[in-house]
Order: C-alpha cells, then structure tokens, then sequence
C-alpha cells in the first residue's frame, strides 16, 4: 500500500458547528485528514490515506465524507490546477526559472486551462511533460494523485454542463 496525500474541498451547511463536524468526520473514518474551516460553509480536507491506488484513496475518502456530512458538495479536488508558482514550487525552482522554462519550450509544454494574469494547467499534464521532455524523475504518488485528481474535477464539471453541448464542442474540436 501507498500513502497519498491529497485535499478536498466541499460546500457544507453553514448551521454545523466545528465540533459537530469533526466528531462526524472522525466517525465516518476521516481520521487521516486534517480539517480546515476557513470560510462559512466551506470545508477542506488535506488528507493522508492508505490505498492501493490514488483513485482509490480519493473515492474512499469522498464515500467518508458524504457519509458523515450527506449534503456536502464537492468542490474539488487536489493537487490538480496549478499556477507558475506550485509548479516550481512542487519541482523545486525558482519561478524565474520556471517562468523562463516555459518562455523557452511554448511549443510544447501543455496549453494552460485557462491563461491570462494567472495561467493555470492541470498538474498531471505538467508533470507528464517533465518526465517526457525534460526526462525529470517525479514522485510516483503525487503523478498518481495528480492524474486521479484531474480525473475528478474534469467528471465533476462535466455532470454540470448538458450533455448536447459537451457534444457539440466535442465536434468541434475534433473538426
């Protein structure tokens, strides 16, 4: 087994008090996260799980949550959007580094999710491209994590938007 740490962040009623919502975590088996309320109604969870697997360790602990907190809604899931900053960050650089990194490889360093002031890519894809181009050792577990994350928040978002329309821009990227 392998030890992932990862965070998740969901919406809660905002009438449950910190007690109450520790005792329930800790009693659905939440008991290897550290718990974090920092705005009203919203809750965040950095945990450490055990699990054959990221996927598994993820999904377990979303089941943990839902059990304890039935109207909780997931907001998302982490590590996964990542700015210049984390990714030196989490690779050790500078971000001038960094900075000057992706100046130099633009062709093929993954697209941003989104980009502008602060531009933000999917940590999965990043690291992908440091093993693939720059042949950089990376932690097997936070690539599992990161992947299983990505995989999360994508399905997450997905269920938002009518399927008609997912296929309509399917279309037309693929055309």
């Amino acid at each position: 087994m392998t030890t992932y740490d990862f965070t998740l962040k969901f919406a809660v009623p905002d009438d449950l008090g910190m007690e109450a919502l520790e005792f329930r975590l800790f009693e659905a088996g939440c008991d290897d996260a550290l718990i974090g309320v920092g705005l009203k109604g919203r809750l965040a969870l950095e945990f450490s799980r055990e699990a054959v697997s990221a996927q598994e360790a993820i999904t377990s602990a979303m089941a943990d949550v839902k059990r304890a907190i039935p109207e909780a809604r997931l907001i998302e899931v982490g590590p996964d959007l990542v700015g210049v900053t984390d990714i030196a960050e989490l690779l050790d650089f500078t971000r001038q580094n960094m900075r000057k990194l992706l100046q130099t490889h633009l062709a093929t360093f993954p697209l941003p999710l989104h980009e502008g002031r602060a531009s933000l890519w999917h940590l999965a894809e990043v690291l992908d491209w440091f093993q693939t181009h720059q042949r950089r050792k990376i932690d097997d577990a936070l690539h599992e994590v990161a992947q299983a994350s990505m995989q999360a928040n994508v399905a997450r978002e997905s269920r938002r938007v009518p399927a008609e329309h997912i296929r309509h821009f399917d279309d037309a990227l693929v055309s």
